[in-house]
């Protein structure tokens, strides 16, 4: 019997436990797959069915019997798509554009945005709110983009549609990529589903070593540091200034390791199967504009942006207001697209209104000679606007108890009440810590007291300030190293997130989004 729990533990759905990447169980899983897919990769309706079945299996340890929404939007957006094509007038092709966005888009509203809206309704109205009980499917925002992607493009006629359904769902639910992206646009994945996989070494090994890399970022550093940014922005105004300064610096990199991390991993595991995912961030951190940050950070998203809104909109073809404004509405969008909160508003708000900023000032700016201190203080500006910001989107409303004072009678008495202190608060309250209980020489206390802390930040800072074509040539290298020495290489990072690790395997950030 118990042998027959542990079986049902590992094939069923675990809220509790959902199937991650970084997870001992998914590379068990995935070492059993990959096995099998030497076999059968050569034969394209097997692959498919046997891709297809994994993905569906991944999704469904993820998100439990959410799994079929993506069923349900693979067969909706197929039909719809094909129906589109086999229309010439344009108001039939206009209505099946609609009937292929509508389902998909009101999904993702109903799931995300649905307790936001009556939130803010009955804040309005002034009655009282109660959340309902809606689960959030894991990669909802992720494979619904990929789904309206698939069929605008269908519609302005940039993508003819896959005449195979077991392509389009294979495209939909193509595990290493479902759950946190990249986004991958039709016209790039499908084409690819028309010929053999190249499995090589060199794609073998080039992919093994973005997991690795993927891993060392998610595992070793983002998940270690993530404790002490967790316990300063949980209640920073009980800590100095210098303390929060560090879990804002620490979040920075943390944010990027996680997030850049799943993608390496997702795009490895792909190139490991003899498929291109695309790229997904390009040392982010090093831009010297927030419009160059945007075209560094989540790649995939931001050309989504670009692709689906911002040049629908208009783009920068009709005057300055309008391109404002487009940007404007644009990262707005963009904002909520990472959640139903206003935090998220509102952090994509002050990115739009520093896109116009950049915009409006680069013929002056481009004046000035492009020499070191030029780029310094442009890196520099750009950087911390963009930390400035990861503060309000991390920040989360605090519960806490308090004792406060209250008279009645002429009597007064203290009692402890449960005080909720906004997120918005919660941010300001870091950055007047910063400015207002600063003090350097708590940096040597914290030193002796976060050693290991410190000397993780600085790997990862100094791993995102080398030049990106390093970083092409230590994956290089990695590839004709002999077999033995990736096995030490890959035995020591394992014994690394063993030493590292919390009791818990750590979800990514990007999956509550």
């Amino acid at each position: 019997m118990e042998f027959l729990k542990n079986l049902g533990d590992i094939f069923l759905y675990n809220p509790d436990r959902p199937m991650l990447f970084n997870s001992g169980a998914f590379l068990l899983f995935f070492s059993v797959f990959i096995m099998i897919y030497t076999i059968v990769y050569k034969k394209r309706l097997m692959i498919s069915i046997y891709i297809i079945l994994f993905s569906l299996f991944f999704y469904y340890k993820s998100s439990g019997i959410y799994f079929l929404l993506l069923v349900l939007t693979s067969i909706t957006d197929f039909s719809f798509a094909w129906f589109l094509s086999k229309s010439s007038k344009k108001h039939w092709r206009t209505f099946w554009m609609i009937m292929g966005v509508i389902p998909s888009l009101g999904l993702l509203g109903y799931f995300k945005y649905t307790n936001f809206l009556l939130f803010n309704w009955e804040l309005i109205s002034g009655n009282n709110f109660q959340p309902l009980d809606i689960f959030l499917p894991v990669g909802i925002s992720f494979y619904t983009f990929q789904s309206v992607s698939y069929v605008l493009d269908v519609y302005w006629g940039k993508l003819k549609p896959t005449k195979n359904m077991l392509d389009y769902a294979f495209f939909l639910s193509f595990f290493p990529q479902l759950v946190a992206g990249p986004i991958v646009k039709a016209h790039h994945f499908l084409p690819q589903l028309e010929k053999t996989p190249q499995v090589d070494k060199k794609a073998v090994y080039t992919g093994l070593w973005l997991v690795m890399l993927g891993l060392f970022k998610k595992a070793v550093i983002a998940d270690y540091i993530a404790q002490y940014n967790d316990l300063i922005f949980a209640a920073p105004d009980t800590y100095n200034g210098f303390e929060n300064l560090m879990a804002i610096y620490g979040y920075t990199l943390q944010i990027y390791l996680d997030f850049s991390g799943y993608s390496d991993m997702a795009i490895g595991f792909g190139r490991i199967m003899g498929f291109d995912l695309g790229v997904n961030f390009m040392l982010p951190y090093q831009a010297k504009s927030i419009t160059d940050f945007w075209r560094r950070w989540h790649i995939s998203l931001s050309t989504w942006l670009r692709d689906y809104l911002y040049i629908p909109l208009g783009g920068n073809r009709k005057g300055n207001f309008r391109t404002y404004a487009n940007n404007m509405i644009t990262m707005l969008l963009g904002g909520l697209w990472h959640g139903a909160n206003w935090k998220f508003v509102f952090w994509g708000a002050m990115h739009g209104i520093g896109l116009a900023i950049h915009k409006s000032t680069k013929k002056a700016m481009e004046k000035i000679p492009d020499i070191f201190p030029k780029k310094f203080v442009s890196w520099f500006i750009t950087f911390h606007f963009v930390i400035f910001l990861w503060i309000f989107f991390r920040a989360t409303d605090i519960n806490r108890q308090e004792v406060v004072s209250v008279t009645e009678n002429g009597v007064t008495t203290e009692m402890v009440q449960n005080v909720r202190i906004d997120a918005f608060v919660v941010s300001w309250m870091m950055i007047k810590q910063v400015f207002t209980d600063f003090d350097i020489t708590f940096a040597v206390h914290f030193w002796d007291a976060r050693m290991l802390w410190i000397i993780l930040v600085l790997i990862g800072f100094s791993m995102h300030a080398v030049p990106l074509s390093w970083l092409d040539k230590i994956s290089e290298r990695f590839v004709k190293t002999p077999f033995i020495l990736k096995i030490v290489i890959f035995t020591i990072l394992i014994q690394l997130v063993i030493q590292l690790q919390n009791q818990d395997v750590q979800p990514f950030i990007y999956f509550q989004f």
